[in-house]
């Protein structure tokens, strides 16, 4: 027992000086990030020669409700050399019909060379109207949205894949801000770039864009508000300045496009295809010695609507940790081997412990507890300090990446918002984290069992500023 005891004071403290870590990484890189910022024109880009192309690919499944308007709102993005390919995977609603009939779109002749393996392809349309040149529409059988993102690499023709969910809002500024750090780089590759993910629950939209940011209207949406700021301002920027990030998100995110093809795309017997395809990236960098860089702009450049379900929540959250536990396995020869530098000795430990273990630690910390209740050996004093110690990180934390949000970006200016956001950074360790934990270890018992697939995701559809109305709920299943 007092062994148990010192490995779980030792991984309380682990928590504890990873997070202040955590905190000032971040922060120095944002602040470098300002400076170098702060004076750039982001239209040169635009007209510049020697600006890479962009082959935008959005996976659609059962989208008939929102699909046209989106694509609309993608091919507006403002950028010189771009291409948009929007691949139905295999809809049974009217995707399809929408997009045939929106941009007058019929079936061509298009040389399909299949350098990575997918599902069937059935036709693949180009529009009769010039003024839709930019579109590609791919029609296929069902297989994920990994195996529909292949098919879309298969016809992609640009230098870099930007792999998004089509449902996201991007900011007009999103492709040239995203391909800047491809540019800079002269002594490394940039292999991948990640962006922000923002959250536009009871925002207001219009032709695309966000024009009011509001916090959420339930607690469990302004939790999410909470931790995207934190995963993305402090987690992937800390990780970000080590060259360690091992995460892209699977809504929004840019890669080469030759470094994908060379090591075979997306894996798509895996929920976790984001992070998977982003560790074997880095692998396959690591083992030619080749010097590289995933990189990340913290820009708020897209927004996507989070469930406010409980149930919609939990499915998401199982599938998460699933995913990270698939890749940590795939990859595990990289675990605390020096070959793989900062991946190998660092990142891929910490997402070991620190998240895949996490619910399962925390379970077992509290089973230590009730043992040492029943055998009555147990300290009030001890535990009750160090409770409130986390229970002042975790208050820490948050309070500091909504800090960060405010200073760099400042979305949120209405007083009533952020005090809303404050007291859910009290409330969430106690009302929300349990929650987290309970749905984690149910993502562990659903991956010993075997359990695949994304599940249902029911969408509420964004608040169009022009007329307030409420879209009818659309049901997402890939």
């Amino acid at each position: 027992m007092e062994i148990l005891g010192g490995i779980f004071l030792v991984l309380s403290f682990s928590v504890i000086l990873i997070y202040l870590l955590i905190m000032i990484l971040s922060a120095l890189e944002m602040r470098d990030h300002r400076r170098k910022n702060r004076f750039a024109d982001y239209q040169d880009i635009i007209t510049s020669p020697i600006a890479p192309g962009v082959s935008i690919l959005a996976p659609a499944y059962n989208e008939g409700e929102t699909i046209v308007q989106n694509v609309k709102s993608l091919l507006s993005l403002h950028y010189g050399k771009f291409e948009v390919i929007v691949i139905n995977d295999g809809s049974k609603d009217d995707t399809l019909n929408k997009l045939i009939s929106a941009f007058e779109m019929e079936v061509t002749d298009f040389a399909y060379f299949e350098e990575i393996d997918a599902e069937p392809v059935r036709g693949i349309y180009k529009s009769r109207n010039r003024s839709y040149n930019r579109l590609i529409v791919i029609d296929k059988e069902n297989g994920g949205k990994a195996d529909a993102l292949n098919a879309g690499i298969n016809v992609s023709s640009k230098e870099l894949l930007a792999c998004i969910d089509v449902d996201c809002i991007l900011s007009n500024e999103s492709i040239t801000r995203m391909v800047r750090p491809f540019m800079e780089e002269t002594n490394r590759k940039v292999i991948a770039v990640g962006g922000v993910i923002g959250i536009a629950n009871n925002c207001d939209v219009q032709d695309g864009t966000v024009t009011k940011y509001r916090v959420p209207t339930t607690l469990l949406g302004r939790f999410q508000v909470i931790e995207y700021c934190r995963a993305f301002l402090m987690g992937r920027m800390a990780w970000t300045r080590l060259n360690g990030l091992m995460l892209i998100s699977g809504a929004f995110g840019f890669f080469k496009r030759d470094l994908v093809v060379e090591v075979g795309g997306y894996f798509p017997k895996t929920v976790g295809e984001d992070m998977e395809l982003v560790v074997r990236m880095r692998r396959y960098m690591e083992e030619r010695n080749i010097p590289y860089k995933v990189s990340f702009v913290p820009d708020p450049l897209c927004w996507t609507e989070v469930p406010e379900r409980e149930d919609i929540l939990s499915r998401q959250r199982n599938r998460w940790i699933r995913g990270t536990i698939e890749t940590l396995q795939l990859h595990r020869v990289i675990r605390l081997n020096p070959s793989y530098g900062i991946m190998g000795v660092l990142s891929y430990p910490y997402w070991n412990v620190f998240e895949k273990m996490a619910p399962v630690l925390e379970l077992l910390g509290l089973i230590y507890t009730l043992v040492l209740i029943i055998i009555g050996d147990f300290s009030a004093f001890y535990f009750i300090a160090l409770f409130v110690v986390l229970y002042l990180l975790s208050i820490l934390v948050s309070s500091f990446s909504i800090l960060y949000e405010q200073i760099s970006y400042n979305n949120y200016k209405d007083r009533k918002d952020l005090n809303k956001l404050l007291m859910t950074v009290f409330l969430e360790p106690i009302l929300i984290h349990p929650k987290i934990v309970y749905w984690g270890l149910g993502g562990h018992w659903d991956f010993i069992k075997g359990k695949g697939g994304w599940g249902n995701m029911i969408r509420a559809g964004f608040k169009k500023s022009e007329d307030k109305k409420n879209m009818e709920p659309n049901t997402v299943n890939s």
